[in-house]
């Protein structure tokens, strides 16, 4: 038993090791740019330049920072790279993993730039970078932070373009902007009913997902040695990724509320839901957000709550719609796990995002009930099963892009007017300073009421005010 429980320790470590997402990043073009010795106070070059060293930098292409330490042995705790010269700062342009006991074979090429001060001339003097190679960025990829973080930007280089392009939109496939695009146009031009049922398994992954990972508290990958692409969710803890875990129910449960009810071939279905899912996860590492370990547990973790709430969603949907007090349990219920979440752990943006998940997923329902009650969107009849995918033509594209488009600036004047009225009125409420906003939002007073009611009233407009106005405009 002793030997089979350390070899699953073995396993965990090599699974959770930042230092195989950083070999993953190198393979896929991925590298920092990173300072091989800092100075005396631990920064690398953060001193004020005179015009001949900038001219030096432009004419060299060299780039340094000093938020980076140097790279170290794990082993050893023996620095990497080459000491300061007498002139100049030696920066190098290393792949993530480079260590340094690695061998000759095994490292991946280094290239290393002095920028002198100033620089003597002759063709000894010069130390130009190699011109980029095709498909390699070397300049710094803008990246999104969170309005309420404040994260310290290290540079990197994209050594191919087409994974970079490819693995951002997979990091999105996760986002708060899919979530508020995808949801409504599936909600107004395809099928409200899977919609609806859609929604509450995501708001369910998403919670407990939120959840466990303040309750676990096991930090990012580090960084060095892997590369932070992306940094918008950084503050929050990494384990279960809540990204894979989203990545795997949303296209899953798409999968298994439509095959059936629309026809289409089963392999198209299950192969579109597997490629969405794996996409999703590979940018999770690409991006240097998770280790391997944080993504197969969030994939599994999102099996496991599939496999119980799936055969609950009929009871589920059932309520909300024909129970007289469903709205006012509804609304109990999403804000006592709201305050809940709120209580696991100091401030990170996980917060805000479980509120408005949580809002989100209580507009849903609330509306649902609403329109059971006047008829608006109701369930087609069994007898009208399975759908037939309409044939494309540009009438209908153009019909489903006016009502997303007009369903979009309903939602944003409703986002935007709520959140100027719900944060001074809160501040004002609870009696917080509202002089600084940024941190006004991080308390719990603010943000829960806040992004609860805000994104509630959101989803409601989304399921009953949008679906009557098209009937109003003659756009159903």
């Amino acid at each position: 038993m002793g030997v089979k429980a350390s070899g699953w320790r073995q396993l965990v470590d090599y699974l959770h090791d930042p230092y195989q997402v950083a070999r993953f990043q190198q393979l896929c073009g991925v590298a920092a740019v990173r300072c091989a010795q800092p100075l005396a106070n631990g920064d690398c070059g953060h001193h004020s330049r005179g015009g001949e060293e900038q001219e030096a930098e432009a004419a060299t292409g060299a780039r340094y920072r000093g938020d980076a330490p140097p790279t170290r042995d794990r082993d050893t705790g023996a620095d990497c790279g080459k000491h300061l010269g007498k002139n100049g700062i030696s920066c190098e342009l290393a792949a993530p993993t480079r260590l340094c006991g690695d061998s000759d074979a095994a490292a991946t090429t280094t290239t290393t730039t002095t920028i002198s001060r100033p620089p003597a001339p002759g063709p000894d003097s010069r130390h130009h970078q190699p011109p980029p190679s095709p498909g390699e960025d070397r300049k710094k990829k803008p990246r999104r932070k969170n309005s309420l973080s404040e994260e310290v930007e290290t540079e990197f280089i994209i050594r191919n373009r087409l994974l970079y392009y490819l693995f951002s939109f997979g990091t999105e496939l996760g986002n708060e902007l899919f979530y508020i695009t995808f949801f409504p146009f599936w909600l107004w031009n395809i099928d409200p009913y899977v919609g609806r049922r859609l929604i509450v398994i995501w708001v369910w992954v998403m919670y407990l997902g939120q959840c466990t990972k303040d309750i676990i508290r096991w930090p990012r990958p580090t960084s060095p040695p892997v590369v932070k692409v992306e940094v918008f969710y950084d503050s929050e803890y990494g384990m279960p990724s809540t990204h894979a875990m989203s990545g795997t129910a949303i296209p899953f449960s798409l999968f298994f509320l439509t095959f059936g009810r629309w026809e289409y071939p089963y392999a198209f279905g299950l192969l579109l839901a597997s490629s969405w899912c794996i996409l999703v996860c590979l940018s999770r590492l690409y991006m240097g957000m998770h280790s391997i370990l944080d993504v197969i547990v969030g994939v599994l973790y999102s099996i496991l709550i599939l496999v119980i709430f799936h055969p609950a969603l009929d009871l589920i949907d059932n309520f909300n719609l024909t129970y007289k007090y469903a709205p006012l349990f509804i609304i109990s219920l999403h804000l006592g796990m709201g305050l809940f979440s709120f209580t696991l752990d100091t401030w990170s943006t996980s917060r805000g995002d479980t509120a408005e998940i949580l809002g989100t997923g209580a507009g849903i329902a609330c509306a649902s009930h609403v329109n059971h009650m006047f008829g608006i969107l109701p369930d087609p009849p069994l007898d009208a099963l399975p759908f037939s995918p309409p044939t494309i033509t540009f009438n209908l594209i153009a019909r489903a892009f006016l009502r997303f488009a007009v369903g979009v600036v309903v939602l944003l004047l409703t986002r935007a007017v709520l959140k100027a009225v719900t944060i001074p009125l809160a501040c004002k409420i609870f009696r917080i300073p509202c002089t600084d906003i940024r941190e006004a939002r991080k308390r719990m007073e603010v943000e829960l009421p806040y992004r609860y009611s805000t994104y509630g009233m959101v989803g409601f407009m989304a399921l009953f005010l949008v679906p009557s106005l098209f009937n109003y405009l003659n756009l159903s």
